[in-house]
């Protein structure tokens, strides 16, 4: 297949093995959600062929990878192309246990769910898979907030990285970062989930608005989030328990110029993906960050062009999932 060419192919969902598991966390109480979508014909169990993925601060695994548009979602993809894959809910995400407390008023706690939470979530799931799988090391893919997550683990078990893909990851900023509104943090915060809509459009040139989310995608996709809500009363009114130690560690990491780790110590081969209307992490930190890729074994940087920081949930989603997938497919390496 000649190099940015997309396939083609049929996807069947019956051919699609899925798998839930809940993993007890480091704290008592906690249980980690990891779902997992393998090939029905997947036997030879390899790390080359294996990936493990973590969400960003607001919407979990679920909700950013596994949500069937068009009766296919990024993980059935994978799966498809031969990959085992594996996606974790940090706590407090998805279908992961919520901290108690998460059952009273924000105001009450301070920032959930910091960034140290989620790398030791995250490393409670690979762990989870090795022994599964009998293996030393996987794949991984991450987005956003999940990129700092998954960022840390590899740059300090690179032993048990094959290869890490990126999505628009977190880097320093002199700028305000969006997602962080100011003002004081409560334990967690509530998102309206069908506002996203209009947020989501407004950072894209008037021209491609209509075109950008096909028709019925956002609908269903809110419908996949919402579900996973476990407050009742926020549910029915559209709205979404998102932890906030991933917005204190904004101002604690990002805005300060203090780096929560050092992408220069990731040994494995990176992929920076990064979306051409992405406001979330604009062009310059997604160029300052692939610039401090300095100890990857070899790193690649892909532009999707007319995509945001939802670039999986749009339009132009398949260049993302295909460029992933032939990222990890590879067998290429350096001379």
């Amino acid at each position: 297949m000649p190099k940015n060419t997309l396939p083609s192919f049929s996807f069947d969902a019956n051919e699609i093995v899925f798998e839930e598991h809940y993993v007890d966390s480091d704290t008592a109480g906690i249980k980690l959600h990891v779902r997992n979508k393998r090939r029905k014909d997947h036997k030879a169990f390899l790390a080359e062929k294996t990936i493990v993925m973590v969400h960003g601060a607001t919407f979990s695994s679920g909700s950013l990878y596994d949500v069937p548009f068009s009766g296919m979602s990024f993980i059935d993809f994978l799966a498809h192309q031969g990959f085992d894959v594996f996606a974790v809910d940090v706590r407090g995400y998805g279908k992961s246990s919520r901290p108690p407390e998460m059952q009273v008023k924000p105001d009450l706690n301070p920032p959930l769910v910091a960034t140290d939470t989620g790398v030791t979530d995250f490393a409670t799931a690979v762990d989870f898979v090795l022994r599964l799988r009998d293996l030393r090391a996987v794949n991984i893919f991450a987005m956003s907030w999940g990129g700092t997550v998954a960022g840390a683990y590899a740059a300090s078990n690179g032993d048990k990285v094959v290869k890490l893909a990126l999505l628009a990851p977190q880097w320093l900023s002199d700028a305000p970062i969006p997602i962080d509104l100011g003002g004081p943090l409560g334990s967690y915060r509530l998102v309206p989930v069908h506002a996203a809509l209009a947020r989501w459009l407004s950072t894209v040139p008037e021209y491609a608005r209509d075109h950008l989310i096909p028709e019925g995608w956002f609908d269903l996709w809110a419908q996949f989030t919402l579900a996973e809500e476990t407050s009742d009363v926020d549910r029915e009114q559209g709205k979404l328990r998102a932890t906030n130690g991933p917005i204190q560690d904004i101002r604690t990491y990002w805005r300060a110029n203090n780096p929560y780790y050092r992408p220069g110590d990731i040994r494995a081969p990176v992929l920076l993906l990064h979306g051409e209307w992405d406001i979330d992490v604009p062009l310059d930190l997604a160029r300052a960050y692939f610039e401090q890729l300095t100890g990857a074994s070899y790193r690649r940087w892909v532009e999707i062009g007319q995509a945001t920081h939802l670039a999986l949930l749009e339009s132009n989603r398949m260049q993302a999932y295909c460029e992933v997938a032939d990222f990890f497919d590879e067998s290429f390496k350096p001379e």
